[in-house]
């Protein structure tokens, strides 16, 4: 008996000495400085940021365009062979969905909570949805069908292994969004005090929607080979609800000595006198008289080696600049080297480092002059009303005057501006390929859209990449790039869903918008 009464007695202590340890537990176990909730502004500012296209779009878009390109293999394998290098083709995916798609899912899934919760949240949540439209633009016009209604809801859902979407779902959703979320902005709703694309230029609200509606007539004009009359409604709606009105409105990432641009800190580091201007890119401004030649490039007459190339020394006359062939690597060049004149292959024109390349030199990604020149095609085609000319010339002067926003000098002269405008209007018949030249000119940089929009119009016409080892069968051009080879180890079973319903995992496989 006095064996059970001593057991009770010492289970009562027991259970009192852990019911005393208990109380404070969570807060013992919790760090006081550690974050439990992220704001969304600083995730819609991750997102934006991470969004700058930094070197790695040289590797594809830009040499698949014509506008640049490099004759070494390795590392710099890709549009300038033809060839598929999976180290380079993940980039977007790996950059897409790791930062920005993560953020910007959880940052709307808790606005909508907070939303829910009597929150005066509209304003920053549509401005959310806008971006993770860009983002996921970028993504599917990159490789097609990709992981998009179950994206980055692994925390959110569970959802480890994410279903691809169709990129005709994809579209029609990211129309939807764009509409929606532009079309509920307000000047009467919530300020976003620390969001870094707008609030110091001011407007803020105002220019949030112009940049989403300017967006949801980019994604309409993607549809236009394949959808004719859904790419007209949208075009309408965006037309209505506001466009781009200036430079002001461009959606542009800014760097400064503390925050630099990874294009220029590459071109000015480990991979300077790497790439150059593409021969095809370079004759079509010489042969335009386009005063935007002696702000891009930089030639270093008679450079012998890459030592040769000191930034600062090059010249930017434009009878001096020679653009690189396409078609070499850099043990097959020096034949041609020799047939230009030139001291060495680093005796080609390359993008100034100190101007358009530099560390400090701001990111573009959508623009008053890309969507200007869209509308100037929108109204060509009888879709929406409005002087197509008056857009087309908009579009020219405003990339011209965009140029001043990088460092050094970067000024184009306002009568050689007018000159230009004057020598090159409209004319009847080849209003689509002008506006797209121009789109092209336009879009130098941010290889993303330049590429796209190449696919979407046809134009420029330009001769393929005649590199004797591509890679290509059956297409004169890159249509895509291909997936990640995480993909094939972690998510197989919903890739091959994908690439049976959208072909072969290769270079050659067109996107569903992208028809011949």
């Amino acid at each position: 008996m006095k064996n059970i009464i001593k057991y009770i007695l010492s289970s009562i202590l027991v259970i009192t000495i852990f019911s005393s340890c208990d109380e404070g537990f969570d807060e013992l176990n919790t760090d006081p400085v550690r974050l439990t909730s992220i704001d969304p502004t600083f995730q819609l500012n991750r997102a934006i940021i991470n969004a700058a296209p930094g070197y790695g779009n040289f590797t594809y878009e830009t040499t698949i365009v014509r506008q640049m390109i490099t004759p070494f293999i390795g590392v710099g394998t890709g549009g300038n062979l033809n060839q598929d290098n999976r180290s380079a083709t993940q980039e977007n995916w790996n950059h897409g969905y790791d930062t920005s798609i993560k953020n910007l899912v959880d940052g709307v899934a808790s606005l909508e909570k907070a939303i829910e919760g009597g929150a005066n949240k509209t304003n920053l949540l549509s401005i959310l949805r806008i971006w993770k439209a860009y983002e996921f633009m970028v993504l599917t016009d990159t490789y097609g069908e990709i992981p998009y209604s179950q994206a980055a809801r692994g925390f959110l859902q569970g959802i480890a292994f994410p279903e691809y979407d169709t990129q005709e779902a994809i579209y029609d959703d990211i129309l939807s969004e764009l509409e929606e979320a532009s079309a509920a902005l307000s000047t009467s709703g919530d300020a976003i005090s620390q969001e870094v694309m707008y609030v110091a230029v001011g407007d803020q609200i105002t220019r949030w929607k112009r940049l989403g509606y300017s967006l949801l007539l980019r994604a309409a004009m993607r549809l236009s080979k394949v959808n004719a009359t859904k790419a007209e409604n949208y075009a309408q709606i965006a037309v209505a609800g506001g466009l781009m009105q200036s430079n002001d409105d461009n959606a542009v990432v800014r760097h400064d000595a503390n925050f630099r641009n990874s294009l220029g800190t590459n071109l000015n580091g480990g991979q300077a006198g790497f790439y150059y201007i593409d021969r095809e890119f370079m004759d079509w401004m010489k042969n335009n008289n386009d005063p935007r030649l002696p702000v891009i490039a930089t030639r270093y007459v008679g450079a012998a080696t890459k030592g040769d190339q000191v930034p600062g020394t090059g010249s930017s006359d434009p009878a001096d600049q020679i653009g690189m062939p396409q078609g070499f690597d850099n043990t097959t060049i020096p034949s041609q080297v020799t047939a230009d004149g030139l001291a060495s292959l680093y005796d080609y024109s390359e993008m100034d480092r100190l101007r358009l390349g530099a560390p400090e030199a701001p990111n573009f990604l959508v623009t008053y002059s890309q969507t200007m020149l869209l509308y100037a095609e929108a109204i060509t085609r009888g879709w929406v009303t409005g002087d197509a000319d008056a857009a087309y010339e908009a579009g020219i002067r405003a990339h011209m005057e965009q140029l001043s926003m990088y460092p050094g000098d970067t000024d184009v002269d306002e009568t050689d501006i007018v000159n230009y405008i004057a020598a090159h209007p409209l004319q009847g018949g080849t209003e689509i390929e002008q506006i797209n030249e121009q789109y092209w000119m336009s879009s130098y940089l941010n290889g993303h859209e330049a590429w796209a929009n190449f696919r979407r119009s046809g134009y420029p016409v330009v001769q393929p990449n005649p590199y004797p080892g591509s890679e290509l069968q059956t297409e004169d051009f890159i249509r895509r790039l291909t997936y990640p080879d995480s993909e094939r180890t972690v998510n197989a079973d919903n890739l091959n869903v994908a690439i049976g319903r959208q072909g072969p995992d290769n270079l050659e496989t067109r996107i569903w918008w992208d028809t011949p």
